[in-house]
């Protein structure tokens, strides 16, 4: 009997027994109980047709991301991973603890079929989310677990088999998330399992090395700082850089993809529709990479150094219930004038998160602060001075601002 035919059989039996199980009949037999237990808790939150995993704010993820020594992990690991990804036509995926996906590498036919269900970074993969599968089990269970076609619950995926193993933080023990390897079912490798541990493993010893416990003979490397909201400027170790704005921008796309940008993704995130040739933008990027002394890498490009954005600030600030603190690090428009079309939607989406919180909570300090950079916006100033106490010093000021605004 070849793999096939037994593949085929085996995807059979679990399907006939999940048909078993929904049609309330007796319980499944060959199948694990970990599976059947996962089944019946998916049950009570996942419709089985689902086709698409929810997606978290692609904003959250990336901070997350950012602060996750994962993240370094996968700078040292990445070109490992990749390679595992395009020699077996898998997705690699790293997960946060909640099985929320974080970064991924795909071989040609996985990354499409990665895509089209939520399988990306920002993707939920919970069990709660999306029901039985690989990601959510081995964080459950805390060991390496795989899940074969038909077992998983939702039948956007009944033609994959996952492969995950958790990761831990080696000084504390606690769970970092996992290292997956999926393919389609009739793709399945036996090695697949032991691929995913070693790959896990070796993520998780990488992990180990970032923050303050690597050790006082490496270098620490220089913090990037992008300051976007307004004029903009990058500043590597204090240092300014002398980029032109093109080459701002390029940097500000990178510092939002952490993950890193294919080639004609960051020229699509650039340019658009516009006519400029691939050599015109690796010209760029050169110079970006001269810059930060060869700190940016390619396939795909990628920042290799610490990163810390004025964008971020605004955003944690949003997050953390903090207006008046938003409003004090929002400095403009980001790279106000931007002819990139993902910068603008950026853009569009910082400022409408910072008025929203001062709409939200109206606060006199607040909308003062706010009213220097956007003295125009007249709709917060009437919100904060509602919201001021009859008598407070705060609302002549308010008024007049708002009198000014209204002009």
């Amino acid at each position: 009997m070849t793999v096939t035919v037994e593949a085929r059989r085996r995807r059979a039996e679990i399907a006939s027994a999940r048909g078993a199980l929904r049609s309330s009949a007796a319980g499944p037999e060959g199948v694990r109980e970990e599976i059947r237990a996962s089944w019946a808790r998916s049950a009570a939150t996942v419709a089985p047709d689902l086709d698409v995993a929810p997606m978290s704010d692609p904003h959250d993820v990336e901070r997350v991301w950012r602060g996750s020594p994962l993240q370094h992990a996968v700078r040292v690991m990445g070109p490992q991973l990749e390679r595992a990804a395009e020699d077996g036509d898998l997705v690699v995926a790293v997960t946060d603890a909640s099985a929320r996906i974080l970064w991924t590498s795909a071989g040609r036919v996985m990354r499409r079929r990665a895509e089209s269900v939520g399988f990306a970074p920002g993707g939920r993969w919970d069990e709660a989310s999306v029901g039985t599968n690989a990601l959510d089990l081995a964080l459950r269970t805390g060991t390496l677990s795989t899940v074969w076609s038909a077992e998983h619950y939702a039948h956007a995926v009944e033609g994959w088999v996952c492969w995950a193993a958790p990761v831990y933080d080696e000084r504390t023990g606690r769970a970092l998330g996992v290292v997956d390897l999926s393919t389609t079912w009739d793709r399945a490798q036996p090695l697949g399992p032991a691929t995913a541990g070693a790959l896990a493993q070796l993520v998780q010893h990488a992990a180990s090395t970032a923050g303050p416990s690597q050790g006082l003979d490496q270098p620490t490397p220089q913090v990037l700082e992008l300051t976007l909201l307004g004029p903009g400027e990058a500043r590597l170790g204090g240092r300014r850089l002398p980029l032109t704005r093109r080459q701002l921008e390029v940097l500000a796309l990178l510092a939002l993809h952490p993950e890193g940008l294919s080639l004609p993704e960051l020229h699509a995130s650039l340019y658009g529709d516009a006519p400029v040739t691939t050599s015109t933008l690796k010209a760029e990027v050169s110079h970006v990479r001269a810059a930060l002394g060869g700190a940016l890498t390619s396939r795909p490009y990628r920042l290799a150094l610490p990163v810390r954005t004025d964008v971020d600030a605004v955003l944690d600030a949003v997050a953390q219930g903090e207006p008046a603190a938003a409003a004090e690090r929002y400095g403009g428009d980001l790279l106000a004038g931007t002819e990139s079309p993902e910068l603008r939607q950026t853009a569009s989406y910082v400022t409408c998160a910072v008025r929203e919180a001062l709409l939200a909570a109206p606060v006199a300090e607040a909308a003062l602060r706010w009213a220097r950079t956007c003295p125009w916006d007249a709709e917060v100033l009437a919100a904060a001075l509602a919201a001021a106490p009859t008598g407070a010093p705060s609302r002549a000021l308010l008024a007049a601002r708002l009198k000014a605004a209204e002009e």
